[in-house]
């Protein structure tokens, strides 16, 4: 006798566009991943961090766009993956439209929820690095704890915000987690 599996169904772009008003979900490989609304901590760091890398941008004339989150990422070109990460920093123009980004960004900041600790961790941590992003760092406010991942020279860093963190896109950024701290406890 022959056992039979039941198969999981797999969502498309579609769906996603078909969510109710005010709801939002990530799609990784056709599995749909509801997201909670952030919290203020979570909205005031990813706001300084958005805020210290535009000025960056716009201070060197870079030719970067630097993009916060609700910000539709299309990381494989296809109906079955979309993410909104928290910044993103596109370098290609060519990959820009008017509904956001088709193709894997240079460089993506997640701040980390208590919800979306193992998507951050885990699920895109792979995905973002298989896509082809340079860099992809995970802020975890709660564990006191910045990872830096270079996927071009395989490098990683762990830090805390108490220091002062190098992007690896660019040779003079380097943001100043000290000067966040206070953000950790409101």
């Amino acid at each position: 006798m022959a056992l039979t599996l039941a198969q999981q169904k797999l969502y498309t772009i579609n769906d996603i566009y078909s969510l109710p008003e005010g709801e939002r979900a990530e799609l990784v490989d056709g599995q749909i991943y509801y997201m909670a609304p952030p919290t203020r901590r979570h909205q005031r760091i990813t706001g300084e961090i958005f805020a210290l890398i535009r000025e960056y941008v716009n201070s060197h004339s870079g030719s970067c766009e630097v993009d916060i989150s609700p910000f539709a990422v299309f990381l494989n070109k296809d109906d079955v993956n979309y993410v909104e990460p928290d910044i993103s920093v596109i370098c290609d123009h060519e990959k820009l439209s008017d509904k956001g980004c088709c193709g894997a960004p240079d460089w993506i900041i997640e701040i980390v929820s208590p919800g979306s600790r193992q998507m951050d961790y885990f699920t895109k941590l792979f995905k973002y690095r298989t896509a082809g992003v340079r860099e992809y760092w995970i802020v975890d406010p709660e564990k006191n704890r910045i990872l830096v991942y270079n996927f071009e020279s395989e490098n990683t860093g762990d830090y805390t915000f108490s220091d002062i963190v190098k992007a690896g896109i660019y040779d003079d950024l380097y943001i100043n987690f000290s000067e966040m701290s206070e953000l950790l406890d409101n």
